[in-house]
């Protein structure tokens, strides 16, 4: 299986803060990928360099066998390959909820307002917003914002799609309706990278977990070896913390 996009010997520091130290790490076609690990331990950082939302301070980031960091390459359309959901849903407020799911297609894609009306209804009835078309994002609930969020990032047909923690800014109860999206996503073949903080979810979905500490990749491997039996005493520690059933 060909992997979409394989990230070498990464690194990214702020000032003298090393947040990402040698990184090595892929993700296949149609593979979910979810990252764990503490606040702090670079999950976040490590997805913003890879849609290059931050610029890496070394190694290289190969897209279809293709070193994106390489001067030669087009940013913006390597981008347009990565569909990004981000904690804070990102919404356009003078858009609604159509609207929100056009514009980059228009813009970015040159596709016909037409065409893209056509694919954004698509994607908003797979996340159950077809009915809210005409809606302002403040007319919204945080969990409806993060399904117009994904629909969003669906509609411009991305390789891969880039969860940051998608469901860390919503109440509880609404974080159950946006981890079903994402399941009937991952069911769908869709290739996914989450960084996530919902274990079961974890457990559940991914085909491999990666466990992050202190900037580097602790452990990684099949959801069931990750959570019921870790190599490395740092993810035992995590796992206790975070799973008290554990």
């Amino acid at each position: 299986m060909d992997s979409v996009i394989e990230v070498q010997h990464l690194r990214k520091s702020f000032g003298t803060r090393e947040v990402l130290k040698d990184i090595d790490f892929s993700v296949k076609k149609g593979e979910v990928v979810c990252i764990i690990g503490s606040s702090g331990s670079g999950k976040s950082t490590l997805l913003r360099c890879i849609n290059l939302l931050e610029k890496p301070s070394g190694g290289q980031i190969i897209y279809h066998g293709e070193n994106i960091l390489d001067d030669k390459h087009d940013v913006n359309a390597y981008r347009t390959k990565l569909g990004m959901v981000f904690q804070q849903f990102n919404l356009f407020n003078n858009h609604n909820v159509l609207g929100n799911c056009v514009v980059g297609q228009v813009k970015v894609l040159k596709r016909t307002k037409e065409e893209a009306e056509k694919i954004a209804m698509k994607y908003l009835k797979v996340v159950g917003m077809d009915g809210f078309i005409h809606a302002k994002p403040k007319q919204l609930s945080g969990g409806q914002k993060q399904r117009v969020a994904i629909a969003r990032a669906l509609s411009m047909e991305p390789d891969v799609m880039l969860f940051d923690e998608p469901t860390s800014a919503l109440d509880p109860e609404m974080v159950e309706e946006v981890l079903k999206v994402m399941k009937q996503l991952a069911d769908s073949g869709l290739t996914m990278l989450i960084v996530t903080h919902e274990m079961g979810f974890a457990k559940e979905v991914s085909d491999r977990v990666v466990f992050m500490d202190k900037g580097v990749i602790a452990e990684e491997g099949p959801p069931q070896q990750i959570f019921e039996n870790p190599v490395q005493e740092r993810t035992k520690e995590f796992l206790k913390r975070t799973l008290k059933n554990i």
